[in-house]
């Protein structure tokens, strides 16, 4: 670790300490490891200590994996960014716009439905009182939340986050190649990246080194997150990956070993504005100022999971901070843009 990095230990131990932190910071240039961090319990009855090398659940920061599958699918010629949902998967949707592109789904633009809308509904949890989530597997489990139910707007019209998307997504990924989507993405891009310590698990068979969730109450008690997330994660969240791991997807990302040039570039290419200097990529968000990228990254929050990891293009740092609690990684994050004068 350089005494830079000590340095910026120094000044986000506060907000650690502050925030109750429990999970790893790991920070890198090109060429180096600037700061790395650990923090909490991984299961706390038996005060087992997180280590560097601890899976940890990413909810939602997944969506990337999602995208470059559907990328590699686009360079290999078997789908196009324009093919259309109902030319490319053999469900029927009763009220999907015939329109519906494979670029409307990974911009969150499509209309669709989605089974977890973020801007009208606060707890995840309410979700699995009708649907019990030790029963959503597999992707398909999922449709009965969502594919009888009415477009929200047109295709293209808006960008409106949509979980559904990325599930109908994984699908695509699966008719077209033959492959369970987790399957496809251990192979293809975990394998090829060298991320042994990354998943798809099940929440009641999770392998060693794998933080647990923990969801905090009021009053200082606590219970896991089993009974309040799917079982097992898919095209829309839910992977287990290690700080390192995921370090090395980013790596390679830039060096070009997931997708040729081209297809990383139009994966990393602003495709729809969210709100003043934030734009979305295909399942990466991008973030401007002065017109100018300066940050790509990806998130994730779930019941007892919170996760942040982004790459500065201007100055090569990569960071990764995954946490078994439902926050703290992003006020982790900002310490450290500030340290760095990000």
């Amino acid at each position: 670790m350089t005494k830079r990095g000590v340095k910026v230990g120094e000044s986000i131990k506060k907000v650690i300490n502050n925030e109750g932190f429990s999970g790893v910071v790991f920070v890198k240039d090109d060429n180096e490891i600037l700061f790395e961090s650990v923090s909490g319990y991984s299961e706390r009855p038996e005060e087992r200590l997180n280590n560097i090398n601890t899976r940890f659940g990413m909810a939602s920061g997944c969506k990337l994996f999602t995208a470059i599958a559907v990328c590699q699918l686009v360079e290999n010629e078997i789908l196009s960014f324009d093919t259309r949902l109902k030319d490319c998967l053999d469900i029927v949707f009763p009220h999907f716009d015939e329109n519906i592109m494979i670029h409307h789904l990974l911009t969150h633009s499509s209309g669709i439905p989605d089974y977890f809308d973020e801007e009208e509904m606060d707890n995840f949890e309410d979700l699995w009182k009708q649907t019990p989530m030790y029963l959503l597997k597999d992707l398909s489990d999922f449709l009965p939340l969502f594919k009888n139910k009415k477009m929200m707007f047109e295709p293209g019209e808006r960008f409106h986050y949509n979980n559904a998307a990325f599930i109908v997504l994984g699908l695509i990924v699966e008719q077209q190649t033959g492959l369970s989507f987790t399957d496809y993405i251990e192979t293809n891009l975990f394998n090829q990246c060298g991320m042994n310590d990354s998943g798809y698990f099940s929440l009641d068979r999770l392998p060693k080194n794998t933080a647990y969730g923990y969801i905090d109450d009021e009053g200082g008690t606590w219970k896991t997150n089993i009974y309040s997330i799917p079982i097992k994660g898919g095209a829309d969240g839910g992977a287990f990956i290690s700080a390192p791991d995921m370090i090395k997807l980013w790596e390679a990302l830039l060096d070009y070993r997931l997708l040729s040039k081209k297809y990383t570039e139009l994966l990393m290419t602003s495709h729809i504005h969210v709100k003043e200097e934030v734009h979305y990529g295909y399942g990466i968000w991008i973030n401007k100022r002065n017109n100018s990228i300066f940050k790509y990254h990806i998130m994730g929050y779930d019941p007892g999971v919170s996760f942040h990891s982004a790459l500065y293009p201007e100055s090569g740092i990569k960071l990764v901070i995954p946490s078994n609690k439902s926050s703290g990684p992003l006020k982790v994050m900002k310490a450290i843009e500030k340290y760095f004068e990000i």
